[in-house]
């Protein structure tokens, strides 16, 4: 076990040193002047980081992987549609409800919208949009047409929405949509559509595999919209306090006491149904109940890590680097923003559980390097063209219509199983470290840019944006197999027709 650990912790070292180089390395020029205890404090973190990672990682192979295949397969087995759909749309509603990640963005815009309120309505849209997804891979529904459709009627809402007055609205509820799909639901959602689609079977299981996170990130964007449809008069943004001292000292304790609290709601959802379903259905051996007992405890010091030194290390420094990079020319702030796209990524916890999934499911006709590489210019994209947007101060509708309409016609030309990686690593990309560096980040920007009134409709939507470009990326990324397939077919073909009737004689 020891072992397994500090390879974790070896590809978790990997994955947070460049964040931490690019900190330590400006702070070195004159472009970025943290204190020491600053920098001190954004060390120590990367470093619990690191350790929060590796311990989740090996949770997530022990515990949460394995937990949602039982509950997928025992459920479809079972061959009640009913019970299947309702156990799922009570634990996508559970599971978000309690995810740390939906947590923060609520933590940051509580000023604007009643952070309970917010929260409920997202996990409802997780909780049917999931439904929905089970819907799918029990009748064998092509994914591309269901997204069209739920996308179109998105867009339709968001048009609701700026009639209605509330158009700086908008780009929170498209962040609502990448928060939730973070540390915890990830993997229990994705290993709940391997046990569904290996139990239901048919030509297309890998497929049938994915996609199950690509719906439930629709779900929320529509039941926050149908909220901001309701509400009436300005909306007024009020900035957190980003400072260091905030989460340290005497305040150290009920950060830290608030995060473990947050944490066992969610893994005590999850295991409280997983028992019931237990008792009920599964009859696992204890054997592996006590592999699973232990993969929890893992999964639980590795969020707990995970998210306290997030939130006391990186997302001050984040606000920091935002407020003083402003100040840079606007080419080499969108570079800057670029290349911090290009390495936060690799950080991000459930990234590293969907591109193992994927290698396994594909047999390796999927990479894990492949899915990297296209994930981190997905996301470095994302984040320079969102600090652009900050610049020219316009609508993340002219970026999200046209970002979508691409993506989902890429899906008519490329394979499906790429199709349905693609939007379920559009959900996983945009995880804690988006919702607390990067959102930070771009909060910091647009405060010395346009000033705090400019934050709610021009800062956020970086989180929407992180969660859009992986479609594209990724969708290319097939795209390009399938040119290459054909090239080499072609260059085959010609080396028979070019060859002697002799030679083929002797090749039969």
């Amino acid at each position: 076990m020891l072992k397994v650990f500090l390879s974790k912790c070896k590809e978790a070292l990997i994955s947070v040193l460049p964040v931490s180089l690019i900190v330590v390395i400006l702070h070195m020029t004159p472009l970025i002047s943290l204190t020491d205890y600053e920098l001190g404090v954004f060390l120590v973190c990367s470093f619990f980081l690191i350790l929060g990672i590796g311990l989740f990682n090996l949770g997530a192979d022990l515990a949460m992987t394995p937990i949602g295949e039982h509950v997928g397969s025992g459920l479809a087995r079972s061959r009640n549609l009913w019970l299947l759909l309702s156990v799922c749309f009570v634990m996508g509603v559970l599971i978000t409800v309690a995810e740390p990640d939906l947590s923060v963005l609520a933590a940051q815009v509580a000023d604007v919208i009643n952070g309970t309120a917010l929260i409920l309505f997202v996990g409802l849209g997780v909780g049917l949009f999931l439904v929905l997804a089970v819907l799918k891979m029990v009748f064998h529904l092509p994914l591309s047409s269901m997204l069209m459709f739920f996308y179109m009627l998105m867009f339709a809402l968001a048009s609701l929405v700026i009639i209605s007055g509330n158009e700086s609205f908008l780009p929170l509820t498209f962040d609502s949509g990448g928060v939730t799909t973070g540390p915890i639901t990830v993997p229990f959602i994705m290993a709940l559509g391997v046990g569904i689609a290996s139990s239901l079977g048919g030509k297309n299981v890998s497929e049938n595999s994915f996609g199950l996170v690509a719906m439930c990130s629709i779900g929320p964007i529509l039941a926050v919209m149908a909220m901001g449809l309701t509400m009436k008069g300005h909306m007024t943004y009020a900035l957190p306090d980003y400072s260091v001292d905030a989460h340290l000292g005497a305040e150290f304790l009920p950060t830290l006491l608030s995060i473990v609290e947050e944490v066992a709601l969610a893994l005590g959802l999850i295991v409280a149904f997983f028992l019931i379903l237990q008792f009920a259905f599964l009859h696992l051996p204890w054997k592996r109940l006590r592999q699973i007992a232990v993969g929890i405890v893992y999964t639980f010091l590795g969020l707990v890590v995970f998210l306290s030194a997030v939130t006391v290390g990186f997302m001050p420094v984040g606000y920091r680097l935002g407020t003083m990079i402003a100040e840079l020319p606007p080419t080499l702030l969108i570079g800057f923003a670029f290349l911090l796209g290009l390495v936060v990524v690799l950080a991000e916890p459930a990234v590293h559980v969907l591109n193992k999934q994927v290698e396994t499911i594909t047999d390796g006709a999927v990479s894990k390097r492949s899915m990297m590489i296209a994930l981190s210019l997905g996301v470095g994209i994302s984040i320079g063209l969102s600090l652009l947007r900050i610049l020219l101060d316009f609508s993340i509708l002219y970026y999200l219509i046209p970002g979508y309409f691409i993506s989902l016609g890429l899906s008519f030309f490329v394979p499906r199983l790429y199709t349905a990686i693609a939007f379920d690593s559009g959900g996983v990309a945009s995880g804690p470290l988006t919702s607390s560096f990067i959102l930070p980040f771009a909060v910091g920007a647009c405060t010395a840019l346009q000033g705090v009134e400019g934050v709610l409709s021009s800062a956020f939507g970086v989180v929407a944006m992180v969660a859009m470009t992986p479609l594209i990326t990724i969708q290319l990324l097939g795209f390009r197999a399938i040119v290459a397939q054909k090239v080499r077919r072609r260059i085959a073909m010609r080396r028979i027709l070019d060859a002697e009737d002799e030679q083929i004689i002797n090749f039969m």
